[in-house]
């Protein structure tokens, strides 16, 4: 798909990677709707930056586990820009719990991070859903984890969490084929991003010395390859995993 004039609504557009993201399909010449649930100030900003790339770009506040809200923010964004052609899933929330601390693992962060980072995700993907088709395009991108691939992170309900955005991915493909291609990039500990913020210092640790190239996932990594899968016309339903060689798959 050409990116040039397409719309590409992003997800925690205002993190660290949400920024790269931003950057990467700006330059690309996609418009850019910086979504974002309480720094409207950064985002304000991260929509400044873009542009600065000749295109247009504007920030807009959704609390992602509202499915009413989602649905404005859609609304808004067509009104705004005339169309909507991208869906880049990239809000999430962490929270360190080791996984073998389950009285940790209450019943309120449970529910808060599948809320946020899976059924948020399913919701933001049934909105935009309707218009990709009436479009007859449609590229949707899932930021999951290598957590969602093997049992670690930042706690068991993040690695359920991430490994259900996967399965996602490859379910909402074959429910919007042929229009909307689904993929998805599982990245490794990036440097620099809220989650990694949020997780133990061993944690972070253990990351880097258990990958293979022994250092962190490159952000701009992740980014290029979020373009690659909105120009793609032939892959759906993938999930690529960027982890400076730690999870194989």
């Amino acid at each position: 798909m050409d990116l040039k004039n397409a719309v590409a609504v992003v997800t925690g557009g205002n993190g660290g990677l949400g920024q790269r993201i931003c950057h990467a399909l700006a330059q690309a010449g996609a418009n850019i709707a910086v979504v974002y649930a309480q720094s409207a100030n950064e985002a304000g900003a991260v929509a400044d930056e873009m542009r600065k790339y000749g295109v247009g770009a504007q920030a807009f506040q959704c609390d992602l586990t509202q499915p009413a809200q989602i649905q404005r923010l859609v609304d808004d964004v067509v009104k705004r820009f005339g169309r909507l052609d991208i869906l880049i899933n990239d809000a999430a929330y962490n929270k360190a719990i080791p996984f073998r601390d389950l009285d940790g693992l209450t019943t309120e962060e449970w529910s808060k991070i599948i809320d946020v980072n899976l059924t948020g995700p399913m919701h933001a993907i049934k909105a935009v859903a309707p218009v990709m088709k009436r479009q007859g395009r449609g590229r949707i991108v899932n930021i999951s984890s290598i957590a969602g691939l093997h049992p670690g992170g930042s706690s068991i309900a993040y690695a359920v969490s991430k490994a259900g955005l996967i399965h996602l991915t490859r379910c909402m493909a074959v429910a919007l084929a042929p229009e909307v291609l689904v993929n998805c990039v599982a990245p490794g500990l990036l440097e620099g991003t809220r989650a990694t913020a949020n997780l133990l210092q061993s944690q972070i640790d253990n990351s880097a010395a258990a990958a293979l190239l022994k250092k962190a996932a490159d952000k701009d990594d992740c980014a290029d390859q979020v373009v690659t899968m909105c120009r793609t016309e032939t892959m759906t339903g993938q999930t690529v995993a960027i982890d400076a060689g730690r999870i194989f798959h």
